[in-house]
């Protein structure tokens, strides 16, 4: 087995469930010692069992990283028990599905500092630790979505436009400082994940995301790779590439395409479940796993990802063609 990260401290946030937890499971596999970060302790404590599985070690934390104090404090405990930070990734977030007007000025609030501000703490207080040592590798978790809002998103949206503000900001000040840690943004298209299933949300149908679905496993791959390669971004799936050059290209179009099927792309047939409980203000108290409900309509591997990973040989491969075909 490949171990690009043995020994290494991985720090990963929002890693009780759905795509944290499966990269954290990655970066295990791969050798490191990893601290998943969390509010849900029964989240953490399962994944802490699959990544000692695994072999690997585990130090979870509960932590809200809408607390700039809560994420400092577990910055420094993961340096005291485990070493050094060479890698953090960025992935915690909340979101809520419910028409802009709807939204209220407290859940707007929520939103926000978990899913941008919650970004910002994390990575200020990686390059607390990191600039020092002047080495490092900072992930933002980011999604098509950065670059495309769609409807019934608005709060999610901002947060994820503002991630991308954020990092390219700081992506330069790094550079003008001369600093080698390594920032890069990784681009999602729609994942299989439990946050479908306790999201906030008003509509009358359950939530699920809009087609195609990829598994959770190739984000976390993705995340992996993006930590050992300097890449300014690195984008998932097709999903996201046709978002991000479609809406760079005519936003027109998009618009219209989200008008006729943002809104029924974003729910099955399926009524809320009665008593349904939501993530947003407080964690939901289970093991949810990395999975979503929609492992038989998901992909687990993504031909654009490994074009991307793969485009200087691709590149190079086509060169020679051209040149055999020319001759």
């Amino acid at each position: 087995m490949s171990r690009e990260f043995d020994g290494q401290v991985v720090v990963v946030t929002g890693a009780s469930a759905g795509i944290g937890r499966a990269a954290a499971l990655e970066f295990a596999r791969l050798g490191a010692k990893v601290a998943i970060l969390a509010r849900g302790a029964p989240g953490l404590a399962g994944a802490c069992r699959e990544i000692e599985a695994l072999g690997g070690r585990c130090l979870a934390l509960e932590v809200d990283v809408a607390d700039p104090a809560q994420v400092d404090a577990a910055a420094e405990r993961i340096e005291r028990e485990l070493g050094p930070i060479e890698v953090w990734v960025n992935n915690a977030m909340v979101t809520m599905l419910a028409p802009a007007e709807t939204i209220s000025p407290a859940e707007y609030r929520r939103v926000t500092e978990v899913t941008y501000l919650g970004t910002v703490h994390g990575t200020l207080a990686a390059l607390r630790h990191m600039r020092p040592r002047n080495r490092g590798s900072i992930v933002q978790v980011g999604s098509a979505l950065a670059y495309r809002a769609i409807p019934l998103q608005a709060a999610y949206c901002a947060a994820k436009f503002a991630v991308r503000g954020f990092t390219d900001a700081l992506r330069v000040e790094l550079a003008h400082d001369g600093l080698e840690v390594r920032l890069c943004m990784v681009q999602l298209s729609a994942f299989n994940t439990p946050q479908f299933d306790w999201a906030r949300t008003t509509l009358a149908h359950q939530p699920q995301p809009v087609p195609p679905i990829f598994q959770p496993e190739v984000a976390a791959r993705a995340i992996a790779w993006a930590a050992l390669h300097r890449r300014r971004e690195l984008w998932v799936g097709f999903p996201a590439v046709k978002t991000i050059v479609g809406n760079a290209l005519a936003p027109w179009f998009a618009d219209r395409v989200l008008r006729r099927q943002g809104y029924d792309g974003q729910h099955t047939d399926e009524p809320i479940a009665a008593g349904r409980v939501d993530n947003l203000f407080s964690p939901v108290l289970r093991n949810a796993g990395s999975h979503g409900r929609f492992d038989a309509r998901a992909k687990d591997f993504s031909y654009q990802l490994w074009a991307a990973q793969n485009r200087h040989w691709l590149a190079v491969g086509a060169l020679v063609l051209a040149l055999v075909l020319w001759r």
